[in-house]
């Protein structure tokens, strides 16, 4: 499963959440980009607990992240 997880940080603390999250495995790219958001990261999971947790339990823990919107891939 591959989920988009899109970031708000805390003004000041981007480089370093950038370092953290870059670390998480099952993260496997993460980029900064302009507008409402932050940063984007892509991510594999399992499934949807596994992801859930990933974000949950890594991501939104990391301290500079104030807000997070995850978009589940789909086939079509």
């Amino acid at each position: 499963m591959i989920g988009l997880i899109l970031l708000r940080l805390e003004a000041g603390k981007e480089e370093a959440v950038l370092a953290k999250i870059k670390d998480i495995k099952g993260v496997n790219k993460v980029q900064a980009v302009f507008g409402r958001w932050d940063l984007v990261a892509t991510v594999e999971a399992q499934d949807l607990n596994a992801l859930t947790s990933l974000v949950i339990k890594n991501i939104r823990a990391i301290d500079g992240v104030s807000a997070t919107e995850t978009l589940v891939s789909t086939a079509l």
